[in-house]
Order: C-alpha cells, then structure tokens, then sequence
C-alpha cells in the first residue's frame, strides 16, 4: 500500500515537471517573441538626427554626414510635417503668449469698414497772398519781423527809398502846372503813378502839396497771418519782387496719405470724421474736396485733402490729424478679414501661420494676397477660407520657432530639404552650393578714399576674426572697440544711400560685440556685422590684398554664416576649436 501511495506521488512530480517543460517553455518563447517583435518595431519607427543639423534624418544611428558628431534619437511629433509645418509644445505655446483667432467675413467687424487716414494740417492755399515791392527800390524799413505776426488790411508794413518813384512825383509837379496845355501828359503821369498801387488821395498830396516824398509807405492789402518773410532791410527789391507771404487761417487744409490699394474707397464730397491729439473729446466733419491725381513715387501715397473751417482758430498748420472714413467699394464686404497684426510682411510675400486642428499645436505656413486695410483689420483676397484659424498673437514667434527648426519661414521661403543621410559628404556639397547664392553681391559705388580708409579699418577687423577663433571674448571687445572708432571715423562723403546703410549697421554691430562680454551673443552679433562688412567688401576695386570669403554652413542655426579672411585657410570664428576648419572659400576678392 505504501508503495502505491510513493510511486503515485512520484508520477505526480514527473507529470508536473514535464507539463513545465512543456507549457512554460512554450509561453517564455512566447513572451520572447512579443518581446522580440516589440523591440524590431520600435527600433523600425525610430529616427536618428544632428542636433545641430535638425535637417539630418536616418532610420539608424551614426555620425552627422556634416559635421560629424554623433546622432541623437528624433522626436517622434517632428515626423509626417511638411517643410511648412510646424509643431509647438504647449509650454512653448504658453510661453509666448500664442493667441489664434477664426477667420471671418468683413461684414461682421464692428468698424463697418471704416478706414483710418493720417494726416496733418496745413495752410489753405487758396486763400494765401503774396506782399510784393510795385516798384524798384531799397527796403529801408520792415515793420514786420517774423513768421506768425497778424497783419491787418491797410497796415504799415514796410517803407521803400525808390529812385524811380522820385522822379515820377518830380514829373507830376511838373505836369500839374502844364495841365492845362498838355492834359493827355498830366493824366498819363497820374496813371503811371496808380500803376505803382499810390492811392488817389496819395497823389492828391503830392500835388497840392509840391512836395516829394523820398521813403514810400507800403500798405497790407490783405489781413491773416504772416506765413513767411521773404526780405529783410537794406535789400534792394526789383518791382514785383515778394516782401512777405500771408496765410488766412479762418480756413486750413487737413492733407492725408493714402496708399495705393485705397484709392479706389475715395471720391470727391465723401463726409469725413477728423480727429486730433489736441481735442481728443471733438470730432470735426468735414467732406473731401480734392484727391491728388498724381501718386507721390516716395511714400507711394496719393494726398486726400478736406477744408475746415478755423474761426476759433483750433487748428494750427503742421497739426497731426486723424481722420476716418467709409470706403466706398462693394466688393469689400465679401472678403475675408483678418486682424493686421497676423500678417507677417517680407516686402514681396504677405504670409499668416495656419492652425490646422484645433486640438494639436501645429501650425502652417501660408502665403496671402492682402487687400484693402479697415481700420486694424486686412481684407485677404487669396490664400485663406471662411472659418479657417489662424495665429494673430506671437505671429513672430512661431516664425522664430520654424527658422530654427529648418522649416518654412518669413526669411526661408524655400525651407531646407530633408536629407537621409545616405547622400554622405555630397549632402554638404550641395548644401554649400545651395547657401552660395546667399553671397552678398549687391553693386555699389565706392569712392577711392573710402575704399582706402575702409582696407586700413579693416586690419583690426582680421585680428578681432582671429580672437573669436581663439574664443577670447575679452580680446574680441577689445579689437572691436578698436575698429569701431576706425569705423566711425570714415569720411561718408560721396555715399549713397545703400552705401551709408552697411557702413551704419557695421559700425553699430562693432559697438555692440565691443560692450559684450558673452561669447555667444558675441558670434550672434558676428553673423549680422560680416553681412553689412562683406557686402562693402564685394565692391572694392583692386584690394591691397587678397581676400578670401568663407562660409561655414553649420554656423546661424544652420542657415550658414560668413566672414572675411587674408588666409585661404579655414579658421572657423563661430565655433573656434570646437570645428576649427569646418567651412570653405566661397569667393576670392583680388
């Protein structure tokens, strides 16, 4: 009996041992193989990148094709964006204030298409005079002295010594006593003498009296406000010559600007609101009187003017107006608006940021046609739909978060392509050419003395290039410092416009690297300064010596950056010993 129960409980423990054999290997292989099949997967959908490269992405880790350094996992909500999109975290979103707003129809603002004009006050020409001499003569004595002076009708205004009119007063005494033989001498001598704007009691004096008067009074023939004085005493005025200019400002002109895309919402008779700093709680009505037919090719801006009436004499010529106006078009009312404040302007292109779902934080690129501007608001004639959301707080940031993604922005129209790192070093060969295109080449005349003294400022330049290489910040702002005060003491004589541009923001990068002490700020600063410098550089004829313009394509973000050298060798300024030779000669200036 005994060896029954013994051999059953040994059959029992085989049976067991033999089913965890069995079924528990079977389930650990298994669960290996989940496992297993887990791990291929996640290793599949993992991206590798150059945290300096963001462009750089391989299913596999490894080295930058670029620069070499070694590749980091990807974000996994950087995959499936195009070159326009870009994703934010919601921290990021906080952060910077991002705020969006639903696209809708003109005809439902609140400013009813009203469109603001800027403008100031000035005087009415039209009811303007012109004082002049009515004879030749010395202005022995002016009673008026300055601008702003009142004057009234048949005022004093000045006292001429004219030799002329002394001998036409001699010729009346004398003809005064011929009258009766030769009356056709004495009326032709009186005449001559109302020619000369003298009164009749005037001559009725000097004829009674036989006597001539050598300093003659000039009389305002209007009443206002003295607007100019265009002589002073002892000139001597030649008959018609202007003694002074009088403005009467019981009415002025308000002149507005108005760009091009407006014209078409103004018509002569249209009521005006006008406003001013001055009297913030009035508000003046007024109707368009003229629109200047010709566009001022400066400002781009056509004048609308409107006359207001000035018996108080509120208004004072050269005042800064405002003024407010319904548009006139139709068409207007269709359109989609959109506040001004969400258009990012390149001078070319009109770009907004799209909020494609309104649940993630990813943003499109998109370029507009703008129309028309109603008061805070754009219309937009292409490029958006009715009830599309689209970014209207932080537009520049989320900008900013695109260039430094490598993505689409309002200073990348092309955006970069997505290499996979199979193209090797041939990726940065053409990435090279590509950012060659960025050389500065504009034409530009240089005179021979500045050529000169621009070669001399920049020796201090090649040695503060070399300090940046060291990573001497200290040194950096020294020599800065240095070709600062070289800089600024360049004669500008002879520049243009363009010319004086690079030369200012140049001088204006050099104070700033030379007050910094941050050697990051200061390669920053770097970037924009080579810029204006390169470009003065380019036009140069025939240098003292050689120069060589080189680019590294890593530095900037990864949007390239240059400097100027006297060495074909590369010593990279950006980034010192860290990539000391990463870069190339892009340009030779000999």
């Amino acid at each position: 009996m005994k060896k029954n129960i013994l051999y059953f409980g040994i059959a029992v423990m085989i049976g067991l041992l033999g089913g965890y054999l069995i079924f528990g290997a079977s389930a650990d292989s298994a669960n290996k193989t989940v496992d297993n099949h887990d791990h291929s997967e996640t290793s599949a959908n993992q991206m590798w990148t150059c945290s300096m490269h963001p462009q750089i992405m391989q299913p596999e880790p490894g080295d930058c094709p670029i620069c070499g350094m070694e590749l980091i996992p990807a974000e996994a909500s950087s995959e499936g964006l195009a070159a326009n999109q870009i994703k934010m975290t919601e921290n990021a979103l906080a952060l910077a204030n991002i705020e969006t707003t639903i696209v809708g129809n003109l005809k439902e603002s609140n400013d009813d298409g009203v469109i603001s004009l800027s403008g100031k006050i000035a005087a009415n020409e039209e009811n303007n005079a012109i004082q002049a001499s009515y004879f030749d003569g010395r202005l022995e004595r002016l009673n008026v002295s300055f601008e702003g002076q009142e004057v009234k009708r048949g005022q004093l205004l000045a006292t001429i010594y004219s030799p002329n009119l002394v001998a036409a007063q001699q010729e009346l005494i004398t003809a005064t006593s011929l009258k009766q033989f030769q009356p056709a001498l004495y009326k032709a001598v009186r005449n001559k003498l109302k020619l000369w704007k003298l009164s009749e009691s005037q001559i009725d004096n000097i004829e009674s009296t036989g006597e001539v008067r050598e300093n003659f009074p000039l009389y305002a023939t209007v009443s206002g406000t003295v607007a100019m004085v265009m002589a002073a005493e002892g000139d001597y005025l030649k008959q018609g010559q202007p003694i002074l200019k009088v403005s009467n400002l019981n009415s002025v002109w308000a002149e507005f600007d108005a760009y091009e895309n407006q014209i078409s919402q103004f018509k002569k008779g249209q009521k005006i609101k006008v406003t001013t700093s001055a009297y913030p709680k009035k508000e003046f009505d007024a109707v368009i009187s003229f629109i200047d037919p010709v566009l001022n090719s400066s400002t781009r801006t056509v004048t609308v003017r409107t006359t207001l009436k000035n018996n108080e004499n509120l208004f004072k010529p050269g005042m800064f107006v405002s003024g407010k106006i319904k548009g006139t078009a139709k068409a207007v009312e269709e359109s989609l608006n959109i506040p001004a404040s969400a258009v990012l302007w390149t001078g070319e292109r009109s770009l907004v940021y799209v909020k494609l779902n309104p649940n993630e934080p990813v943003f499109e690129m998109r370029e507009v046609t703008v129309g028309l501007r109603n008061g805070d608001n754009f219309t937009v004639t292409s490029g958006l739909e009715n009830g599309e959301e689209i970014v209207t707080n932080g537009t520049f940031t989320v900008d900013a978060a695109a260039q430094l993604q490598g993505k689409k922005s309002m200073m990348n129209k092309s955006g970069r392509k997505t290499m996979t790192g199979h193209e090797g070093h041939s990726g940065m060969q053409g990435d090279s050419e590509n950012k060659s295109n960025a050389i500065p080449t504009m034409k530009m005349k240089l005179p021979k003395a500045f050529q000169t003294a621009f070669q001399a400022a920049l020796k201090p330049y090649f040695k503060m290039k070399d300090a940046f290489v060291a990573s001497d910040a200290n040194q950096v702002s020294a020599l800065a410092k240095t070709t600062f005060e070289k800089m600024k003491g360049i004669e500008i004589g002879g520049l243009g416009k363009i010319e004086k541009s690079h030369l200012s923001k140049s001088i204006e990068m050099f104070s700033a690297i030379s007050s910094n002490s941050d050697l990051k700020t200061q390669r920053a600063q770097l970037v924009v300064l080579n810029e204006n410098i390169v470009a003065l550089a380019m036009n140069i004829k025939s240098p003292v010596e050689t120069l060589y313009l080189q680019k590294c394509p890593m530095a900037n973000n990864g949007h390239g950056a240059i400097w100027l050298s006297t060495q074909s060798d590369i010593k990279n300024p950006y980034y010192g010993e860290a990539m000391l030779t990463c870069g190339s000669v892009i340009k030779t200036i000999e």
